[in-house]
């Protein structure tokens, strides 16, 4: 997302403080969130970074999604009625549409009411996905999936308008409320894909209405809308509760432990619980903390540079914060970070030692305790803890910091002391102290190798666009995952997945892809198993990427906020946390 590019950068930007120090009264309960990075736009096509999919999750839906408190992660009908019947092939796969679901209410639409959602609906979305003039980010997750889908975008490419009629063999609305999709070949993540935003439901009347400007107009069938057109300057975001939303109701069941740890104390409650979001785009994490810390935010990560005034050696709350109610959600996020190659760069791309060679001299150890508090663990490869794949005894031969090994690839890669190699530009998020603390310590790490590293600073936007033109020579970035299988990583490295789809180093390693799509077919079991770690050795020592580290996510909840629970995947989130007033006006005197 995920998602995906869930890309995720590294770290933040600034701009001036958001709040006021006089707190002003809530009107109804009204949740307060911060985004570290500008949102780009709502259309679910290009949700490929996880600020504009966390938003667009608020206002749209998929047939399915994640349950909110199960532990390992369970997929679970949302617009569906029940997961799908699958064929004894497992090559088509039939879902019924939950009747009565209405899209919100919005001038696109016959006397401004918003209609029901149907299957077709589904139908048109996924056209759009395909839609060879739109260049949806999205685009790679159904590739080749879906019988007639490439034969569609393809015939559709010379095309001035796009026939959105015609037929594509493999998704079709056999009727009002029944949609079927058949499979070129199996496809073991398909229903996971199918949760992700770029599959969204959106309606052709709105899609049609504001054209270019439809990304600034989300109407989905979601918990929450926006009250105002999106502005993609806005420094804050307003939602209010769909008023037509669905009967849709909090779990009455989750994992071990949940139930102690007050979870279920909104079993079966009608969600969404909060009246209004108020949503605070704050890139800088100093503001962003002092925000929090005023009571202005109902949750917030913990800066580097402040863990150790809100965090003992322990890994408990300090006292202050105890005093405050506030409380500590700890858990190993499922990502990667890593800085990124342009491989159609011949200076990258036909000289593995030179990679090989930076990779050894990045301190990956010094990083983790600079910037990380020594909480995450350094990556050996692109495959994180947690899922299959993951190879929790193997160390790469590339990893860690042996300057006279690194000098010596550099040599073997025709390039001794840094003679005759060209100066490298590496892209990085400008504004934030953190990002530039980063990159200024990779450049160091380099210049120690006789590499010069010029950087370049960047907006958020202005960092995507150009990985998405190939414009970035090198950047910092990160991935979190989009489902829970170690094919969402593995497939960042696929080659025809470059750009604009996920991979977007444009990585091509003809053995890698030859083993990929004989993984990505197959179901979960020890040949696969053995596949992904082979995969994972080759991602490691080729070093297409310089791993960083697998982060472990430090989040801090006022005590007021309820039902809060670590979540890879945060856009649904909103809808089941609630607010207890009551303490919130108790716990505001200690404020």
């Amino acid at each position: 997302m995920k998602k995906s590019l869930l890309a995720v950068v590294i770290l933040a930007a600034s701009i001036a403080l958001v709040g006021c120090t006089k707190k002003k009264k809530d009107i109804g309960k009204v949740l307060h969130m911060p985004v570290p990075m500008a949102v780009k736009g709502f259309d679910p096509i290009h949700a490929s970074d996880k600020y504009a999919s966390d938003e667009i999750g608020k206002v749209y839906e998929g047939l399915l999604q994640y349950h909110y408190l199960k532990r390992p992660y369970e997929l679970i009908p949302n617009l569906a009625e029940a997961l799908p019947t699958v064929s004894e092939d497992g090559s088509t796969y039939t879902f019924k549409v939950k009747k009565g679901i209405l899209f919100q209410d919005n001038e696109a639409f016959p006397g401004g009411k918003g209609r029901e959602l149907v299957a077709a609906d589904f139908v048109y979305s996924i056209k759009r996905v395909a839609d060879p003039k739109l260049q949806s980010t999205g685009w790679w997750v159904l590739d080749g999936k879906i019988a007639g889908l490439n034969e569609w975008r393809k015939e559709n490419s010379s095309k001035k308008v796009v026939d959105y009629s015609s037929v594509v063999e493999g998704l079709k609305a056999l009727d009002k409320y029944t949609i079927q999709f058949k499979l070129t070949k199996p496809f073991p993540q398909f229903l996971y894909s199918l949760a992700m935003p770029f599959h969204f439901a959106v309606a052709r009347e709105v899609v049609e209405k504001y054209k270019k400007e439809f990304l600034n107009h989300p109407v989905g069938t979601g918990p929450f809308q926006l009250t105002s057109k999106f502005n993609a300057q806005t420094r804050k975001i307003t939602y209010i509760k769909n008023p037509t939303f669905r009967d849709k109701f909090y779990p009455t069941e989750g994992s071990e432990g949940d139930k102690e740890k007050g979870l279920l104390g909104s079993a079966g409650k009608k969600i969404p619980l909060v009246d209004k979001i108020e949503v605070s785009i704050i890139e800088e994490e100093q503001t962003r903390w002092l925000n929090f810390k005023k009571g202005n935010l109902d949750f917030n990560s913990i800066p580097k540079d402040d863990f150790a005034n809100a965090i003992t050696p322990s890994k408990d709350l300090t006292p202050e914060m105890n005093k405050k109610g506030m409380k500590l959600h700890i858990a190993a996020s499922l990502d990667v970070t890593y800085s990124a190659f342009q491989h159609t760069d011949p200076l990258f791309k036909d000289n593995k030692k030179l990679r090989q060679a930076m990779s050894l001299g990045y301190d990956i150890k010094k990083v983790n305790e600079l910037f990380y508090n020594g909480t995450a663990q350094p990556a050996q490869s692109i495959v994180p803890p947690g899922i299959s794949g993951f190879m929790p005894s193997y160390n790469s031969p590339f990893r860690g910091r042996d300057l006279e090994g690194a000098k010596k690839l550099l040599a073997s890669a025709g390039y001794p002391e840094g003679k005759g190699l060209p100066e490298i530009l590496f892209e990085h998020i400008g504004t934030s102290p953190t990002s530039r603390q980063m990159a200024e310590f990779f450049q160091k790490n380099m210049s120690d190798l006789g590499i010069n590293i010029r950087l370049s600073s960047n907006s958020w936007p202005e960092l995507l666009k150009k990985i998405r033109t190939r414009t970035a020579q090198m950047w910092g970035i990160a991935w979190g995952a989009d489902y829970p299988d170690a094919e969402n990583f593995l497939q960042l490295l696929y080659g025809p997945n470059q750009t604009p789809g996920a991979n977007g180093s444009n990585y091509n390693n003809s053995e890698f892809n030859t083993l990929f799509k004989k993984a990505a077919i197959m179901q979960a079991g020890p040949e696969r198993k053995a596949l992904y770690e082979k995969l994972n050795r080759i991602a490691a020592e080729e070093v297409p990427l310089i791993y960083g580290v697998h982060r472990t996510s430090f989040v801090i909840a006022q005590g007021w906020l309820k039902n809060f629970k670590a979540t890879e995947f945060t856009g649904e989130r909103a809808q089941y946390l609630g607010l207890d007033l009551d303490l919130k006006g108790k716990l505001a005197k200690e404020f």
